[in-house]
């Protein structure tokens, strides 16, 4: 049988784990009660009663026990007294809080402190309790005040989508009856609006009634007060306050609707909208802009909808605390009746379910609120369409994923031994077939082994995120319906690995039965034109919300100054910084074949062209250059000088890469000079980052030294090797300045092997990096997304 402890530590919700009941804690101080009841010498004090040594002196015992445990629960309501007092919150504010304070009456019965205990035990005894129920009451005014902020805040956020939902309503009533007036017109015909029964929003007074005051009338008038409570409440209409009027004076209708520009598509999207809606509104029009204003509702309908899902998410979680907390004071209770020899627990638990968390049920309401609104507007009163929007099945961990990841496995290290034989039988690597091989072969799988090299590293990534309770589906927005999981990470990397050597080994079949080089050449770029079809295939096969997923973060990079800047895309963006190899093996795959190389086997035509190095610098300095425009976004949205000394890193990065480059290709002393002072540069700048920015660390006045004060693994050492293997990993570019004399296979095979250690450094550094944004956002109990709405509320132009 589960100890509750690792229940509750199984269960409970990562990011507001400190909100939880202490009960560790609390099962400590159970155990030092349980010592203090120990006597030092185990004989009884002295007294008028002495039965001698005999064999019934155990009975007796087990009797008087017995006597005393009853004598305890017939005086049960004397044991604790449980009393609530209002008080103000620490700030000072005028907002009062129920404080629960518990007092005790009487904790043993005479009898039991008679046969049981010495005084300086018993005094001993009671001091333990005392503590013990003082630390009692500390933990359910925090459960108590934690509970009751959120219910505040959730509760809130539900009025303020109540809002938001009627004015989308409202919009559409508007754009509905405006589309009838235009085809009636066009038509010759009349028209009036089409009565619309306007259902109730709230059925209590803890989800905002903010019903529509707007009549359906067959007039133009009640148009009107429609747009004019709408402008209201934030609704820009183009030209609102000199609006062109129709011919019988009425205002023409062209709404404006602020949709955040999240992504690129919003951000042109916005830009092309409003450069639309002024063109099409213009006075001189007869009206128009109706597609892109519906195209806009449609917008607002998907953020409305999504931010109702986060909003019941969220109260689901709340519901899980109330729960989890009153199982955890039960336990504990119970715990310590057993050990104290008391019934103190009946007492304490009824205060316990009379306080708040227990006893509202304002969420509960607020869930069935949703759950209503929801089916009736986004899911067309379909309930099991709409409760799997909001409560989303997982899928649950497929043996059959398990078994492909051992068979792929099994078979990517007998297809690599198959090749190893045959390519030292062949004499690929001699010096005399090396270098065609090298330059035509080398890019393509190696491109291919590095990125199945980050994938395994991704893999181990959320096997560890997964093991220390990291909620990385939450920080990187993924959905957990759909998002990858680690043995699908793994999954994927060995299947392309076993694709990647099979064709290897192809490739040496080939050459040596007698096919030309330019025919066998061909298989790299069919296994490449394989794995490109693959990504952009729309079947649903092969992970394709992972895979479209993959395909809009980087199109987010590559537009990054002009959109808002999310986790996942500037995440993804410094994954890319470590694969700069990667992109320049793609550079010469790509020149290799689209040149029309490996026709002639002349692989020098893409290495001496002026175009082909010019473009090393801009594939050299593309993520790092990504990277620091998503720094000067951020900045620019959140005012933060962080962002811009951030940026300086990825500058300093540039500076360096840049050096090395020209170094390469014109050595000179000069030249490893530069080198050596702009990397060291770099290379300081981008360590003290990895540290102290990225990973929190290195803080002298932490409880542990040089770390932080919040640890999610509990051994210390690990922190200081990651810190020790992560500085290493960083200087590994002193090999490009050593030049070491080699032939080209073993200068290849070093780059690669410098290559991959780069991607091994970026799956180490991935995990403090996301144990640092996990714990910043535990430290702010943020358990639920945010969602930017179109709307403004009620009141905000006052």
């Amino acid at each position: 049988m589960v100890k509750f402890s690792k229940e509750l530590e199984a269960q409970l919700i990562p990011e507001w784990k400190d909100a939880f009941v202490n009960y560790w804690l609390l099962k400590k101080h159970v155990k030092k009660i349980k010592l203090s009841r120990k006597p030092k010498h185990h004989h009884l004090p002295d007294t008028n009663y002495d039965f001698g040594r005999s064999i019934f002196d155990p009975v007796r015992a087990l009797l008087c026990r017995f006597t005393a445990r009853t004598n305890n629960a017939a005086n049960n309501h004397e044991i604790i007294q449980v009393k609530s007092r209002i008080s103000t919150t620490e700030d000072g504010e005028d907002e009062e809080v129920e404080v629960y304070e518990t007092e005790l009456v009487q904790l043993f019965s005479e009898e039991d402190e008679v046969t049981m205990f010495a005084d300086d035990l018993m005094s001993c005894m009671k001091q333990q309790v005392k503590v013990f129920f003082e630390m009692l009451d500390d933990e359910l005014n925090k459960v108590n005040q934690f509970y009751k902020n959120k219910e505040s805040e959730f509760l809130e956020r539900g009025e303020i989508l109540n809002k938001q939902l009627q004015i989308l309503l409202d919009l559409k009533r508007v754009l509905g009856d405006r589309r009838r007036k235009h085809q009636a017109a066009a038509t010759g015909g009349g028209s009036g609006f089409t009565s619309r029964s306007t259902s109730s929003v709230g059925r209590n007074s803890d989800f905002s009634e903010s019903q529509s005051e707007y009549c359906d009338s067959p007039n133009d008038s009640q148009t009107d007060d429609v747009i004019a409570a709408l402008e209201k409440n934030g609704i820009n209409f183009v030209n609102s306050a000199t609006r062109a009027k129709t011919k019988k004076g009425k205002p023409k209708m062209a709404m404006r609707i602020d949709i955040p520009a999240t992504t690129p598509t919003r951000t042109i999207a916005a830009v092309t909208s409003m450069l639309w809606e002024d063109l099409m509104n213009n006075p001189k029009k007869g009206g128009g802009g109706e597609y892109i204003n519906r195209k806009k509702i449609q917008c607002a309908e998907k953020m409305i909808r999504g931010a109702f899902v986060e909003l019941y998410r969220g109260l689901g979680l709340l519901k899980t605390y109330s729960s989890l907390n009153m199982v955890a004071f039960t336990k504990i209770l119970k715990k310590f009746d057993k050990v104290a020899n008391q019934q103190a627990s009946a007492s304490y638990l009824k205060v316990v379910k009379r306080s708040h968390f227990i006893s509202s049920d304002k969420v509960v309401r607020l869930m069935d609120e949703v759950e209503s609104l929801f089916t009736q507007h986004f899911a067309n009163n379909d309930r099991k369409k709409a409760m799997k929007f909001l409560r989303p099945q997982h899928h649950k961990d497929s043996h059959m994923v398990t078994f492909l990841v051992g068979l792929f496995t099994g078979s990517f290290v007998t297809l690599f031994s198959v090749y190893a034989i045959l390519a030292h039988l062949s004499g690929m690597f001699s010096p005399r077939t090396e270098a065609a091989y090298m330059e035509t072969v080398y890019p393509v799988f190696s491109m291919f082994a590095l990125l199945s090299l980050h994938l395994f590293m991704y893999g181990c990534n959320m096997f560890m995120w997964k093991s220390t309770r990291i909620n990385y589906n939450f920080i990187l927005e993924f959905q957990p319906s759909t998002a990858l999981k680690y043995r699908d990470a793994f999954l994927i990397c060995t299947c392309l690995m076993t694709a990647v050597v099979g064709a290897m080994v192809i490739h040496l079949i080939l050459l040596s039965t007698g096919f030309s080089p330019h025919q066998v050449d061909l298989i790299p770029g069919i296994l490449l034109l394989c794995f490109f079809l693959l990504l952009i295939c729309p079947l649903n096969v092969f992970y394709r919300p992972t895979r479209f997923c993959f395909l809009r973060v980087i199109r987010n990079i590559v537009c990054s100054p002009f959109y808002k800047v999310l986790m996942v895309d500037f995440f993804m963006a410094d994954q890319l910084t470590s694969q700069i190899p990667l992109l320049r093996h793609m550079e010469s795959a790509a020149c290799y074949f689209l040149a029309g190389s490996f026709k002639t086997h002349r692989y020098e035509t893409c290495k001496s062209g002026k175009l082909y190095r010019e473009l090393a610098y801009v594939i050299s300095f593309a993520p790092y250059y990504w990277r620091a425009m998503q720094c000067a976004r951020r900045w620019f949205d959140e005012s933060n000088i962080d962002h811009l000394a951030n940026l300086g890193k990825y500058v300093s990065a540039m500076v360096a890469a840049g050096a090395r480059l020209t170094y390469a290709r014109e050595p000179s002393q000069l030249w490893m000079i530069i080198v050596l002072v702009t990397s060291v540069v770099a290379t300081v700048y981008q360590l003290y980052w990895d540290f102290v920015k990225d990973w929190g660390l290195l803080k002298p006045k932490s409880k542990n030294p040089w770390l932080r004060d919040d640890l999610i693994l509990k051994n210390k050492g690990i922190y200081y090797a990651s810190i020790a293997l992560n500085f290493v990993l960083r200087v590994a570019w002193v090999e490009t300045v050593m030049r070491f004399n080699i032939g080209m296979f073993e200068s290849r095979l070093i780059d690669f092997f410098l290559a991959s250690l780069e991607v091994i450094r970026r799956g180490h550094w991935n995990y403090y990096r996301l144990e640092n944004e996990h714990l910043n956002n535990v430290g702010k109990f943020r358990a639920v997304k945010t969602v930017p709405l179109p709307f403004r509320e009620t009141d905000s132009d006052g």
